[in-house]
């Protein structure tokens, strides 16, 4: 019907600009997190790009979700605005004549939301977790950018590389500054590099360099010139990537016995659910009195989603804890929304019906 191109066309436009402007959002949130923890030392500044990329990957099920959502309720509010749904009930097109081009447009979504949800966004999640942990167990010295004080991994030590020069990595005009058991210590040198003990310790050798060491607030300090001075570099032990459910993949997530992850199974298996349920309590949800507010429905839908989410997050945790079994939370929400959304289809149809009796019956008196 030429109804249902034009509702899929609409939705479809509708359903870009919303994903646009809420990537857009995500993107800047991110990067300006990011960006923070890298000014601050505690995320290498090369690791930004592809930590970025890789939380965008995570979040892309729910920002599809909550864009097919949108997009349905945005399009449908509009014909009722317009009166462009009067026109199609008094044609005789009931409102279940919605479901069809909505599920059209939406399968396809929730079947991207899915692949992403239960495969790429724990990917997604894994590789940041593990581009992490090498950034945070590299060693100090490989840290250091040139003309930036950087300050090491147990807060004990302040480097300052003015220069790097050759495949080496061979620095120049070298500061360092420590401080243990109350003394301070200051380090100066012309250039300096790493050198690997037959144990795997790393060490930062200085060339032709000088060591202040004394106690702040005294004159008590001493000042000794050196041709070489080894300064041993502390790493941080590594503690492998953290051991979480939201790590792993799917099939080693449905191998797993424990609560934790069978409540992470609800919480993968509820994002596709609820965008199929969402997609389709727009409709409902899409009605809007033109004599009255036109943002009444979209904070009431609004609403809708956010405690539909918040109802997923509850049965996770009730099923971590133990509270509820698996059988249970994976649908019980679900379910429930689904009931519910029955109930609002037949309240719509009701209220049309009642509509187009009444209307029957003022032509009816109209003739008579």
């Amino acid at each position: 019907m030429i109804f249902q191109r034009a509702v899929r066309r609409e939705i479809a436009n509708l359903a870009f600009a919303v994903f646009v402007a809420l990537f857009a959002i995500l993107l800047t949130t991110q990067l300006i997190r990011l960006l923070g923890q890298a000014a601050g030392g505690k995320l290498a500044s090369e690791a930004v790009v592809a930590l970025l990329g890789f939380g965008a990957l995570n979040y892309l099920p729910i920002l599809l979700s909550l864009t097919l959502f949108i997009a349905i309720l945005l399009t449908l509010g509009r014909s009722y605005r317009d009166s462009e749904m009067v026109v199609w009930f008094s044609s005789g097109v009931p409102l279940t004549a919605w479901v069809r081009p909505v599920m059209l447009f939406a399968l396809p979504m929730v079947t991207v939301i899915a692949l992403l949800s239960l495969f790429l966004g724990p990917w997604a999640m894994q590789k940041s977790a593990d581009y992490r942990q090498r950034m945070n167990t590299r060693d100090d010295v490989s840290q250091v950018v040139p003309g930036t004080f950087r300050e090491s991994s147990n807060a004990e030590r302040v480097f300052f590389v003015e220069a790097v020069k050759g495949e080496e990595k061979l620095v120049r005009n070298i500061f360092v500054s420590s401080s243990q058991h109350g003394r301070v210590g200051v380090m100066v040198a012309s250039q300096g590099f790493q050198e690997f003990m037959p144990n795997g310790d790393r060490f930062l050798v200085l060339e032709e360099g000088r060591r202040y060491e004394g106690m702040p607030g005294t004159a008590e300090y001493r000042v000794m010139e050196f041709d070489r001075y080894a300064v041993r570099v502390e790493t941080r032990e590594s503690r492998g990537v953290e051991t979480s459910p939201k790590y792993l993949s799917m099939w080693d997530l449905m191998d797993d016995p424990s609560s934790a992850a069978k409540g992470e199974l609800v919480w993968r298996l509820g994002i596709p659910l609820s965008a199929l349920n969402l997609a389709l309590l727009a409709i409902p949800l899409s009605f809007v009195n033109p004599r009255a507010g036109r943002t009444n429905n979209l904070i009431l839908a609004l609403l809708t989603y956010m405690t539909y989410s918040n109802l997923i997050s509850i049965s996770q945790a009730w099923v971590i804890q133990g509270r509820m079994r698996f059988e249970i939370g994976v649908w019980l929400v679900h379910v429930v929304m689904f009931a519910l959304l029955i109930l609002l289809f037949y309240r719509r149809i009701f209220a049309v019906s009642w509509w187009r009796l009444g209307g029957a019956a003022r032509q009816s008196a109209g003739r008579q």
